[in-house]
């Protein structure tokens, strides 16, 4: 039989409690085996944050109580409002832990059973679903092996034994690199707490190798991998095509997911929007109601052959904002 895990997720105002709606609808939805408890880790105020992070619509904690979520408060001691996805980094520490954990992304979809899954909760790993934005290389300056082989050696971890030696040298998928969208490991103190101190020591003890790198945008990525390596995952702990495959889909935005995504992800999504106590909450947040309940996503949708999207982003982001369709 699976293992029964816990399932995280991150939700604060604005955004990302309606995310935090629709991610437990999809989960109760589509994997009724799952036994586990879903906490939703709701960020505290304090002289870090000009504003309440806290969840602001009673209506989406409400849902989130029906939908049988467990809302478990913690505060951002480290980090603050200059870095929103510390967070993820957090919220680990406060978590009970009776049992392994899952930590997602609010932005993500569940489609299928996850309790069919196959963790190894002994070997973590994280999203492979992931573009090499970090580091960034300079002209003159230190290459992959320098900045990463720094960051292994500095923590005492193994660098050689990190990296996929059917990659070419200097290529970035060489290196052992993560979207943090989601990440699991049987213990989530442990996991927190090393999270913690990789991130902290990296930001506050730039070496002469990543000084002149930048950390604010991808620092929770640039220490999950050597997380994940110092607890013995790594790239291959998980077979791929159930999480960001099969199971689950991290869509980021709804254009997006309407612009890309197959026809099951939307389908799905529509299916677990529907119901009226789902819709009366999803509804309060614009984007959610112009491109799910307005039709919008499906006029981006008609923009766009799923077989034939352009190449980056970027490009799927100018065109959906050419024609007035943007939502966030």
């Amino acid at each position: 039989m699976a293992e029964t895990f816990n399932i995280v997720v991150v939700a604060q105002a604005g955004r990302l409690e309606y995310e935090a709606c629709l991610f437990a609808a999809s989960l109760r939805a589509k994997s009724p085996k799952f036994k586990g408890k879903l906490f939703i880790a709701e960020p505290q105020p304090s002289g870090r944050w000009p504003d309440d992070p806290r969840i602001q619509n009673p209506a989406c904690r409400d849902l989130l109580n029906t939908l049988d979520a467990e809302i478990i408060p913690f505060e951002n001691k480290s980090f603050g409002a200059y870095y929103p996805y510390s967070h993820k980094i957090e919220c680990l520490a406060h978590i009970p832990n009776d049992a392994p954990f899952v930590f997602f992304d609010t932005d993500t979809l569940i489609l299928d059973e996850l309790m069919d899954v196959p963790f190894d909760f002994d070997r973590p790993s994280a999203s492979k679903k992931v573009e090499g934005t970090w580091p960034e290389i300079e002209l003159y300056g230190p290459g992959y092996t320098q900045i990463w082989k720094s960051l292994y050696d500095r923590f005492g971890l193994d660098f050689d034994s990190s990296m996929d030696l059917s990659q070419p040298d200097e290529y970035w998928r060489r290196y052992l690199y993560f979207n943090a969208g989601f990440f699991y490991h049987r213990d989530a103190h442990e996991f927190g707490k090393r999270f913690l101190n990789y991130a902290c020591d990296i930001r506050d003890n730039p070496s002469p190798k990543t000084e002149c790198q930048e950390l604010n945008l991808w620092l929770d990525q640039v220490a999950l991998p050597l997380v994940i390596h110092g607890l013995g995952g790594g790239r291959d702990a998980l077979h791929s095509g159930f999480l960001d495959g099969t199971h689950t889909c991290h869509y980021r935005l709804m254009p997006l997911l309407f612009a890309r995504e197959s026809d099951h992800v939307v389908d799905t999504l529509r299916e677990v929007a529907a119901p009226n106590k789902i819709k009366k909450v999803l509804k309060e947040y614009t984007p959610f109601k112009r491109m799910i309940y307005q039709k919008r996503g499906q006029k981006v949708r008609d923009m766009f052959g799923r077989d034939n999207l352009p190449r980056k982003e970027r490009q799927i982001r100018n065109r959906i904002k050419s024609a007035g369709l943007w939502e966030r």
